[in-house]
């Protein structure tokens, strides 16, 4: 089979027999990605879309940034190593899979004092950049934009990137993101999270715990999620790790109306809010339906209101991809990153 003719999933799930079959398609979309051969294609009609998280403000590395930048400048805009911050890192990597003018950032308004943040920004396409009045954990910051791009695309198939994790072998990485795009391009009830493979317990992380093999995919190696856990003492955490538990990204990919549908079931206040913002997007309403909706919202975070609950229903639509081979950092503390940036030679360019 010639690798750039690889259209969709169906199509080589029978090709790897051996015991690296897990990683075959990743690799091979790896290479077609290289070749450019099959940027931005679809089996669906929804267009592939994207959400940046960078709306947090990064508290606990705030005494770290002040000592290297001497601002409270959130993490995400930092320039760590190299000449590119940790969210211009983002943009490029999941540029390689989605156009620019549909790959959407959520900020926060006070984000905006900050001249390297503006900086930072102002390439960015028109109307890309959604700025929070306040922060109110990553449901509204995944919902918020979301609104937007299902008013701009109807419903679109999306992937959410945090823009503060360090990932060293991007290419493989994205990869491993087409071809969760492509399980639900070809699924679109499912949701499909990225997994990474433990190199080590990590308490400060979340877990999933990964159950059957999904077998619509043959070898794929998409799992059901049977359970999340979200950061384990160190003994639990190396429990985890010998019964296959993956550490949690935060990368995911879904179809817009599958995921406002969960949302709508678990959460249905905040489901509301975000039907009267949506319906207030491109009136002169639009800035005060926002405002109100913020002052009365609540903190929600994604993982424990919506991905936590709806991976104990009997049919729930929760997979998770494993990848392998990548080195990948959520960088949440200074160790982490001292750490990290120790493991691949970087320390002396901090």
């Amino acid at each position: 089979m010639r690798l750039s003719h690889i259209r969709n999933v169906d199509e080589v799930h029978g090709a790897a027999e051996t015991k690296n079959e897990e990683n075959f398609l990743a690799h091979a979309l790896l290479l077609c990605l290289r070749k450019r051969k099959i940027f931005m294609t679809s089996d669906s009609t929804g267009p592939r879309c994207g959400i940046v998280l960078a709306a947090g403000e990064g508290e606990r590395l705030r005494p770290f940034v002040h000592r290297l930048r001497g601002e409270a400048l959130p993490k995400q805009y930092v320039n760590f190593v190299g000449g590119r911050s940790m969210l211009e890192h983002t943009f490029d990597r999941a540029e390689r899979v989605i156009a620019p003018e549909r790959l959407f950032a959520v900020v926060g308004r006070d984000h905006l004092r900050h001249p390297d943040v503006r900086m930072q920004l102002s390439g960015r396409p028109s109307g890309a950049v959604v700025v929070q009045p306040e922060n109110r954990e990553t449901a509204p910051g995944i919902l918020l934009p979301l609104m937007h791009l299902c008013r701009r695309y109807p419903d679109p198939v999306v992937a959410v990137f945090p823009s503060d994790h360090f990932v060293l072998h991007e290419e493989l990485f994205m990869a491993h993101v087409d071809l969760a795009y492509r399980v639900v391009e070809r699924y679109p009830s499912y949701l499909v999270l990225l997994g990474m493979e433990p190199d080590r317990p990590e308490p400060e992380y979340g877990y999933i715990l990964p159950g059957d093999r999904w077998s619509r995919l043959g070898p794929l190696a998409v799992r059901k999620v049977a359970r999340f856990v979200e950061k384990p003492n160190p003994g639990s955490a190396r429990e985890l790790i010998e019964g296959g538990g993956l550490w949690n990204t935060m990368v995911m990919v879904f179809r817009a109306g599958a995921m406002l549908e969960l949302v709508r079931q678990q959460e249905p206040l905040l489901y509301g809010a975000f039907l009267r913002i949506s319906q207030a997007l491109g009136t002169e309403r639009e800035r005060s339906a926002i405002e109100e909706s913020y002052r009365q919202m609540e903190a929600v975070n994604f993982s424990r209101a919506v991905l936590e609950p709806v991976s104990r229903l009997e049919a729930s639509p929760l997979l998770v991809l494993p990848v392998r081979g990548v080195l990948w950092s959520d960088w949440g503390s200074e160790q982490r990153i001292v750490t990290t940036l120790g493991e691949t030679g970087l320390a002396a360019r901090l």
